[in-house]
């Protein structure tokens, strides 16, 4: 059984990173802990056990690195959803709206097959800006969004909001 106590006091909190008011959260403490990051790629992976799920989609940078282990966990193929101008083949691509502007992610035009169903994550839901376009990456593809996977909800913010009518497990999130 996870423990997510434990896992919240294996995040760093870095102040004022990558600007003065920000408490960046850092998991590099957990990912040098094996037992630790070994726990949390399992109880990631079994909420997804029983979906019959073709593929983790993981959202640059930090989302590749648990997307890529519960892949491998759950014996399915690995996506990763980059920035633009990132990946080396044909790409399709998604806008979506920052603080101050807009940004663009993309993803291989031939990494969804229609009916594919597919697990999008990411390390963090903030604003949820970000994982809504990897949503409309996946769906529009014609692959099927069976849910978002996030390992730290920052619940002051209202990133839930922007992915209302996808699926969004709660209980893993470890939340600030």
């Amino acid at each position: 059984m996870i423990n997510p106590e434990e896992i919240k006091s294996a995040i760093r909190d870095v102040p004022d990173y990558p600007k003065p008011g920000v408490i960046f959260r850092d998991i590099t403490p957990l990912l040098s802990d094996a037992r630790l990051f070994k726990q949390v790629v399992k109880a990631m992976a079994a909420l997804y056990r029983d979906k019959r799920v073709d593929a983790i989609a993981g959202i640059e940078a930090r989302g590749f690195i648990f997307g890529s282990a519960v892949a491998h966990e759950l014996g399915c193929g690995f996506v990763p959803i980059r920035k633009a101008g990132k990946l080396p083949f044909q790409t399709r691509s998604q806008q979506y709206n920052l603080e101050y502007g807009t940004a663009v992610i993309e993803v291989h035009t031939d990494a969804f097959r229609p009916g594919d169903r597919v697990v999008i994550h990411d390390d963090v839901l903030a604003t949820g800006g970000t994982a809504r376009a990897a949503g409309e990456l996946v769906t529009s593809s014609g692959a099927e969004l069976v849910a978002f996977s996030f390992l730290i909800h920052l619940s002051f913010l209202p990133g839930i909001d922007a992915l209302t009518g996808f699926n969004v497990p709660t209980d893993f999130f470890i939340k600030y």
